[in-house]
């Protein structure tokens, strides 16, 4: 009994780390992907700093990779692209702390060693503990 309990509070908890993270990166990547860079400046100055492609192409993949950490579970249609949307939230966190690393910006690596721990334990609660069958 001890053990259903504990998967079913497990369940529970990466559903809601998937849910609030997700909200977070399609935001994120929807105000990366579509705002003018002047515009985006304003609360992201490292956007001035790099080529115009790179803040898209960023934007686009926490955007994707958000709607990866919900979709596939909740549909239940190929649900193991939510452990891959996770690993690669992942990476794009460990690449966006080596960014911060070589801008002298350690304070921001905090959030991303953090974010990278969710990403981490979302992956392996979906694929190991409380794993999502697909309909099909």
């Amino acid at each position: 009994m001890t053990n259903q309990k504990n998967n079913k509070a497990i369940h529970i908890t990466l559903w809601i780390a998937q849910v609030l993270l997700a909200v977070m990166f399609i935001m994120a990547g929807i105000m990366k992907a579509s705002q003018p860079i002047e515009a985006l400046s304003q609360s992201l100055p490292w956007v001035t700093t790099v080529p115009v492609g790179l803040v898209r192409f960023i934007g686009i993949s926490e955007l994707l990779g958000g709607l990866g950490l919900i979709l596939p579970s909740l549909l239940r249609f190929k649900p193991f692209l939510t452990v891959w949307a996770a690993l690669g939230l992942a990476t794009v966190m460990i690449l966006a702390a080596i960014f911060h690393a070589s801008r002298g910006e350690f304070s921001a690596i905090g959030v991303n060693v953090v974010l990278i721990a969710v990403f981490l334990f979302i992956a392996w609660g979906r694929s190991k503990k409380a794993r999502i069958l697909s309909k099909h």
